[in-house]
């Protein structure tokens, strides 16, 4: 799901944002080091503007009265870390890791569009934190990122397959292939949106599309199997382009930057992700496979806690049991909504089903907002 959402949704995401609040609320406090991003409707106030490269904290307090979300943007705005559903009244404590050089702040009110922006400098020669650190936290982000090029890898086959189909009129297989052909990015999702460039041309609703910008990707595609029963030339020319803009993505990984929290941060948006979109039904609103993006995020979202658990395990024991329990129970749950291959289609599942799959979502993502700080945790 593209970061871009426009004013149609926001209604959807502030009710997401205000289940999503008290999970903000219980965040560990900053430190008295931490870089304090004040956010409102209207501003983007930074308490410094210039510090070390390293691990930062960010301490961000949402002052305004929508729900916003936070990001670090480098040149061509790439995303180094994004923080999404902080209400109205609510803090968050994010923790990365910057090398030197020129940034950007952003805070999104209503989380669409660019953001209000605040320019950044961060000094020093090099990553003082990635000089000191564990050797297994380095072993686990080339382990990360074999699992996202593998990920990567996979999603091609499938998603050609899904593109021929189309190219030869064959709606079923391609209906059939088309969450299949989604799921490595799902589990990846943060690694791809953070080259800034891929995901809008091929995860963006039709929704969330920008003044000026052609629709592409998968979803234009879902609107015309699922809703449009169409498959024409412009179709068959779509196909192609997902699969051309996929290649690109799968080249880009080896280079993807990749820290210890970016990992734990990644698992978050993962589970922000699924607040969002998956649970509300808005994610996959034609073809309703929701559950299957929704296993995707959550699946990547473990991925990255695995690897990070070893070190995790010796700074906060407590917060690893509550997350091996909390993964498992939302396992659990996707588990009664498969068939074999195929989850449930979402339009089948009730009101009261969706709240049950909500505080499943937010019962995890309360504890693995804290993954980051346990991570740089002395």
């Amino acid at each position: 799901m593209s970061a871009r959402r426009s004013a149609a949704t926001l209604l959807t995401l502030a009710v997401a944002g205000a289940a999503l609040a008290g999970c903000s609320k219980k965040e560990e406090s900053s430190s008295a080091d931490a870089v304090k991003v004040n956010a409102s409707d209207t501003a983007c106030e930074v308490s410094r503007t210039s510090f070390p490269a390293g691990t930062v904290e960010l301490a961000v307090e949402n002052k305004g009265s929508k729900v916003t979300e936070v990001y670090v943007y480098g040149p061509g705005d790439k995303i180094v870390t994004e923080r999404e559903n902080i209400g109205p009244g609510t803090k968050a404590t994010v923790h990365t890791e910057i090398k030197a050089g020129e940034y950007e702040i952003a805070c999104k009110p209503g989380m669409t569009g660019d953001g209000i922006r605040q320019k950044i400098t961060v000094t020093g020669g090099g990553d003082s934190a990635a000089k000191a650190a564990d050797p297994r936290l380095a072993a686990a982000v080339e382990a990360y990122r074999k699992y996202a090029q593998e990920q990567a890898d996979a999603t091609i086959p499938v998603v050609t397959q899904f593109a021929e189909a189309i190219k030869a009129g064959d709606a079923e297989k391609a209906k059939s292939l088309f969450a299949p052909s989604r799921v490595g990015w799902e589990r990846t999702e943060p690694i791809a949106e953070s080259f800034g460039d891929i995901d809008p041309k091929t995860d963006v609703r039709e929704d969330g599309l920008e003044a000026g910008q052609t629709w592409t990707g998968w979803h234009r595609l879902e609107k015309s199997l699922f809703a449009d029963n169409k498959i024409g030339d412009e179709e068959k020319k779509l196909a192609d382009q997902l699969v051309t803009d996929l290649k690109d993505w799968q080249t880009r990984v080896p280079k993807a930057e990749i820290t210890p929290t970016s990992m734990a941060n990644g698992a978050k948006e993962l589970l922000d992700e699924v607040a969002t979109g998956k649970v509300t039904g808005e994610e996959d609103r034609y073809s309703h496979t929701d559950l299957s993006d929704f296993a995707g995020n959550v699946e990547g979202a473990e991925k990255a806690y695995e690897l990070l658990k070893p070190v995790v395990a010796e700074k906060d024991a407590a917060l690893v049991k509550t997350l091996d329990t909390e993964f498992a129970a939302i396992k659990a749950l996707l588990a009664k909504y498969k068939q074999g291959e195929v989850y449930t289609s979402y339009d089948k599942v009730t009101e009261p089903e969706r709240k049950v799959f909500s505080d499943a979502v937010n019962s995890l993502g309360e504890p693995l907002s804290k993954l980051a700080a346990a991570v740089v945790a002395k």
